[in-house]
Parts: structure tokens; sequence; C-alpha cells
């Protein structure tokens, strides 16, 4: 049996290199960074050996083994995996679940990323060669790691695969992903302003004191404590490791008996009763795209992600500049306007999130101004309470209630300011977007240059346009407060008038590009 699933999976394996070209040049290149980065990290682990400062060595493999462990985990989890292997697919065959268990997880062995580990775990037993007792403990240590990684992996694998077997439910693991990830990236940026020739190790100590007594590091730590006479700890580390290994399994042997008996969930279609926005929002074409759009704001996916990237931005303008050395007392000003210049840009495409449903606009007689209103309900209705409780909040952090109507008055502008200006690009030069119902993740199945200049453009067009009010509102803090009081005619001026001038513009290309944006749509269906 054993030997069906090693064939088994080395035909998978062998399969691979029989797909489209392109698929096997990208495998390849895969398989040699693959190659590159064991031999750097076996020919570090060699060098090693020959460093007189065991504790720092070991310091460091706690560390670096503990990421590695992390990724094992998390990957899967936060981003899935194509489980050519999934225990679901042998429920019709009447394995016991203990052999097809054991079975899986043989052929799991067989993958680039455990042979890689492997290979790199093996290294330490080099590293730790000058001490037998160390060396014979890095061997079955090397064992438990690569055991420990590939069952952890299959675990959260099968936990997702059953969690995460809707379309629903796999786009919001995907975007607690991304958050997750996003918001690890200002742990990342302050441990880039760390001294590492002076303070590095010290920094890796920290995390590595308590590493080596987690499930994560203890497997990597015990060989080291053993080399710089900690027996006892070692032992207590294996211990743990074992301990993890061991519920890993039990774990993995319960998921298997279980899933080869239960069925795929299937995803249930939700019972809405009424007409929603539409019964909310009553009157001509403007109110029926208004609600419309709420409705795709409230149900689509593609605007979730956006809506959910949009507060965190914030945190890494916010974290690079503390990093930079500005006062946290004018860095708090900086997260309002911010939030609601990615809000305000947030619809200079919304045309071609339509696809093929703007049909409906264009043969209903639409005029391209109620088009263009409708469309900007939602981000209007988000930003108000936005603006009103953001400037209270920022105000009293910044501990002068004299910048609250400057500070209203610079997000209130960026906000239509951008969404006058995406009145325009999104009737103007509409670019592909991820079409309804497909994956919020997916790409567009065309691009190209022009979306991310048209990005670019709409981006800096609104900064550039609400500047003069930031300008203000800067001279009003250093200068003289008589400028807080300018910012907000400023602010008027500038936003209601490219507002204005952003509807009745993108109103009047709307009506005369009406075939070509029904091409568009058809195009990119």
């Amino acid at each position: 049996m054993v030997a069906q699933f090693l064939g088994l999976k080395l035909r998978l394996l062998g399969n691979a290199f029989r797909r489209s070209t392109w698929h096997v040049v990208g495998l390849v290149a895969g398989l040699l960074y693959g190659a590159v980065i064991t031999v750097i990290v076996v020919s570090s682990l060699f060098a090693a050996r020959t460093l007189p400062d065991l504790g720092a060595v070991h310091t460091v493999l706690v560390v670096l083994g503990s990421i590695v462990v992390a990724g094992f985990v998390l990957l899967p989890l936060l981003f899935g995996i194509d489980d050519t292997l999934d225990p679901r697919k042998f429920a019709l065959f009447g394995i016991p679940s203990r052999r097809l268990a054991a079975g899986l997880l043989l052929a799991g062995l067989l993958g680039v990323p455990a042979l890689v580990l492997a290979l790199c775990s093996a290294a330490t037993v080099v590293t730790w060669s000058s001490n037998p007792g160390a060396s014979l403990l890095a061997v079955l240590c090397t064992v438990i790691v690569v055991l420990t990684c590939v069952l952890a992996s299959r675990v959260v694998a099968s936990i997702a695969s059953t969690l995460l077997d809707t379309r629903r439910s796999r786009e919001a693991g995907s975007v607690a992903g991304v958050v997750v990830v996003v918001l690890l990236a200002p742990v990342l940026l302050l441990l880039l302003t760390v001294d590492w020739g002076r303070d590095g190790l010290g920094v890796l100590g920290g995390f590595a004191g308590w590493l080596q007594w987690t499930p994560l590091g203890a497997v990597w730590s015990a060989p080291g404590a053993a080399a710089t006479g900690d027996v006892g700890g070692a032992l207590v580390q294996l211990l743990i490791a074992l301990v993890t290994l061991a519920l890993l399994w039990f774990a993995w042997q319960a998921l298997v008996d279980r899933v080869v008996v239960t069925p795929t969930r299937e995803a249930r279609a939700r019972d809405y009763r009424g007409l929603g926005w539409f019964s909310r929002l009553r009157g001509g074409p403007t109110a029926a795209i208004a609600a419309r759009s709420m409705t795709y704001w409230g149900r689509d996916p593609r605007y979730w992600v956006s809506m959910i990237m949009i507060p965190v931005i914030p945190v890494f303008v916010i974290v690079a500049l503390t990093l930079a050395g500005i006062p946290a007392h004018y860095v708090c000003l900086v997260p309002l306007p911010l939030v609601c210049l990615f809000l305000g840009w947030s619809i200079h495409n919304d045309l071609a999130y339509d696809s093929t449903a703007v049909w409906l606009h264009l043969v209903s007689g639409t005029r391209g101004i109620a088009d263009r209103a409708g469309r900007m309900f939602p981000p209007v209705v988000i930003g108000i309470p936005v603006i009103a409780i953001g400037s209270v909040v920022t105000a009293a952090t910044f501990g002068d209630w004299a910048v609250l109507p400057a500070v209203a008055a610079l997000s209130g502008a960026v906000l239509v300011i951008g969404l006058g200006l995406s009145s325009i690009s999104s009737a103007l030069v509409p670019y592909p977007a991820t079409k309804p119902g497909d994956s919020a993740f997916t790409q567009p199945q065309t691009s190209g240059g022009s979306a991310a200049l048209i990005q670019t453009f709409s981006f800096f067009a609104t900064v550039i346009i609400s500047s003069p009010v930031l300008v203000f509102l800067i001279l009003g803090l250093t200068v003289s407060p008589f400028w807080l009081g300018i910012a907000p005619i400023a602010a008027v001026l500038l936003g209601f008038g490219t507002l204005f001038l952003g509807l009745w513009v993108g109103g009047r290309v709307f009506d005369r590009r009406g075939p070509e944006l029904m091409a568009f749509a058809n195009r990119n269906d």
C-alpha cells in the first residue's frame, strides 16, 4: 500500500512536466530557486561548525527554524494549497483510516518543500558534530522536524479544505490572510531599525529565549542546548518536540477518519426578503443606481477586499513616519485624510466592475450624470460618519480643538475631489477588472501598462488638487492659526468645484461613449 502511494505521488510529480511550456518553465525556475536556497543554507550550516560562539549559532538556528515551521503551518491556512492527495479522493477504496493516514503522510514527504527541509535540517548534524551527543540528537531532531512540518501542513490543509470549501469562505480566508500579512509589515519595519551589527544578536536572543520552549523552536533548539552544556534543557525540548509530533499524528488520523465519511459542504443560498436598498431609495434613475451600488458594496467580495484594506493602509504610513522621527503629535493627523483619499479613489474603475450589466444603463436611456451621481452614494454614506467621528478623534489626539475644522475640511475635500475625478476616469478610461462572481483575488483576463498608468494618474491628481488645503493646514500649525480658517474655505471651493465638474464631464463622457463602453464590457466578459 505504501509503495502504491509513493508511486502515485511520483507519477503526479512527473505529470507536472507534461503541461504547457510556460508551466514547465515556471516549474524549472522554482526548482532552481529551491536548489540555490538549499545550497546556500547547507553551506552556511557547514560553515557554522567552525564558529567559536556556539550560543550565537544556537540562537540563529532557533529563530530561523521557528520561522520555517510557522511557514509550513500558516501558508496552507492563509492561502490554501492544491492538495492532489486529498483524503476524500480515497473514500471509495475502503482503505483503513490509519493505513490511509500513514500512506498520505509518506507521500507528502515526496515534494520539493519537504526535500529542501530535509537537506537543510540534516546539515545541522554537521553544525553540531563537534559534540557527539549533540550530533546524535541532531539526527533524531532532523527526522522529527521533517515529520512535524509535513504533518502540520497536511493537518492545516485538511482543515482549510474542510472549512474553506465554499467560494465565500475561501475569499474570507484569503482576506484574513492578506490582513494578517499586512499587519505583520510594521513589525518588519521595526526590525529594519535595529542596528544588527551591534544589537542584532541580542534581539535574536530575546526571540530565541521563548521560541525554544514552544513547538516552533524546541526541535531546533535541543541539539544546540546539548552542545552548549544544557543537557536537561535539551531533553525537555526534545520531549516538547516529540509530544508535538504525537499530537499532530493523532490529529491527522482523526481528520482522515472524519473527512473520508463527510461530504463536501455546499454554499447555502441566502434568502433575501424585500427590495432592500431599492425600497429605501425611491425616486428616479439616480436613486435606482445608488440602490444598486449599495447592494453591490454590501454583497460583492470585490468591494469587501477594498474596504478592508483601506483602514489597514494607514498603519504602514504611521509606522514609517514614526520611524522617520516625525513626532506622534503630528503623525495622528495623517490617518483620516489618507483613509478618505483611498475611499474617494475606490470608484475610479467602478464601471468595469459591472461587466456586461452596464447595458442596463445604456438601453434604458439613463443619463450619464445620473449614473455618475448614483455610483458616488456608497462612498459618501461611508465617508460622512468616518469624517465626522475621525475628525473629533484626530483633534482630541492632537490636543488642540482648533484643528478640527481644518482636518474635517481636508478629509472632506480629499474625498469629494477623489469622487469627482473618479467619475471622469471610470467612464473615460476603464480598464479590465475582476468579473462579477469571480474570486476577488483573481487577475483579470487582460491587463497592461495602461491600468497602472490610470490608477497612478487618478490617485496623484487627487493629491495635487487637494494640496492647497493641506498647505493651509500646515501653515496654520506652523505659522499662524489664521490659515486654519482659510483651509475650510479652500476645501469647499476646490472640493465641490471638482465634484460638480467631475459629475458634468463624467456624465457627458458616459453619454458620448456608450457604444465604446458596451464594447469594452463585452470584450472583457
